[in-house]
């Protein structure tokens, strides 16, 4: 039987939950045009992403070994998997080893070694230092910090050096070096392995550069996702773009000295990495995502293609080879898109998960627990 519109009635919405209704849509629709803004600004545009330009150092594109970088894949994925399958359902977001890796090109064999996996001996400590836009959505995602949960059962420990959310690399560095400086001088060998994770990997080489009173205090050098030799996208960007994330939930994040974007081009990076040879007396190790197409969240499926014009072996963010620290050691390839790596929204804000930030479930505990094992591991042994 049917109802004429005439005598048919309004389902009855109480007002204050329509009220409460329209608001959490408004700001699901606040939080995804910041995300998208964060997705390094993957708008369309056809001019090249790359612009011609003879205003560049002598480069030239070779394999990793032929750049001083040494791959040890094969051990860091023996780590990994055993920490995988030792940790099982207990860690959130699990994955089999063969999914969490990407496997490029040869792989080096493994050594075969026993992987330790109870206390740690050096009680290494993970100082990370986050991306572009970190501390302005940081309230809004409001982080479980499950992984510093993780890590303290097995000796290590984690921290967050605060870092100006849009600042340039040079105005992050002296903060990261304040930030190290303030902590307790090391009783024995250093204990703080800074990982840097998308644009806070260059704000710690420029750190490390700049202020050399912080290295005897700064066990290894990790890049996570870094953006080490920078990313096209964000030639074909501008600040104001990047200040929409002020507008966060929550946010109290402020412009800093507005260069974050200009720190981000690779005519920046470049010609950094150019003019400033890392310490030597350092361990640099990489961590690169590589994921598989179906890995890229759909939010990022616009900045992945749009990247792809220049390298389709790209994060959504960053091509894979502008990702490894100059004469670094290789650790892993990752099965993951650069936000997935490190900022788990989906954990928080399951809504926004399902719908738009499709991929973004990783064992990151694990993932940063064999980080600190492989690193520990390679310490005791005669730097090469």
């Amino acid at each position: 039987m049917h109802v004429s519109d005439a005598n048919r009635r309004p389902s009855p919405v109480l007002p204050g939950r329509r009220a409460a209704a329209i608001f959490a849509w408004h700001r699901i629709c606040v939080v995804l045009a910041t995300m998208a803004a964060c997705a390094l600004f993957g708008s369309c545009a056809t001019k090249p992403l790359i612009p011609y330009s003879a205003d560049t150092p002598p480069m030239a594109l070779v394999p990793a070994s032929q750049a001083g970088v040494v791959d040890r894949r094969g051990r860091f994925r023996e780590i990994y998997c055993a920490v995988l399958e030792a940790r099982g359902p207990e860690v959130p977001d699990y994955r089999p080893c063969e999914e969490a890796l990407t496997r490029v090109g040869t792989e080096p064999p493994g050594t075969g070694k026993a992987v330790e996996l109870g206390q740690s001996r050096r009680h290494l400590t993970a100082a990370v230092v986050s991306g572009i836009g970190y501390d302005c959505f940081k309230p809004w995602l409001d982080p479980p910090n499950t992984v510093i949960t993780h890590l303290r059962q097995f000796g290590f420990d984690a921290t967050l050096i605060d870092v100006d959310a849009l600042s340039g690399s040079a105005n992050n560095a002296r903060q990261i070096r304040d930030a190290i400086m303030a902590m307790p001088a090391p009783e024995g060998a250093p204990r703080i392995v800074l990982i840097g994770y998308s644009k806070g990997a260059p704000d710690i080489l420029e750190a490390l550069v700049a202020y050399p009173e912080i290295r005897s205090r700064i066990a290894a050098v990790a890049s996570a996702a870094g953006a080490i030799g920078g990313s096209p996208l964000a030639n074909d960007a501008e600040q104001y773009q990047a200040d929409l994330l002020r507008y966060f939930p929550g946010a109290t994040c402020t412009s800093g000295d507005g260069r974050a974007v200009q720190s981000l081009r690779p005519a920046t990076r470049k010609a950094w990495l150019a003019q400033h040879p890392l310490p030597g007396d350092l361990r640099y190790y990489s961590v690169v995502t590589f994921p598989q197409p179906e890995r890229i969240s759909s939010i990022l499926k616009s900045s992945y293609d749009k990247l792809s014009r220049v390298d389709s072996r790209n994060d959504s963010q960053v091509i894979f080879y502008d990702q490894v620290v100059p004469g670094s050691t290789l650790l892993a390839y990752v099965n993951a898109d650069h936000w997935a790596l490190a900022v788990p929204i989906a954990r928080t804000h399951p809504t926004i998960g399902a719908l738009f930030v499709t991929q973004n479930a990783y064992p990151r505990e694990a993932l940063v627990e064999a980080i600190l094992r492989f690193v520990e591991e390679d310490l005791a042994e005669p730097i090469r």
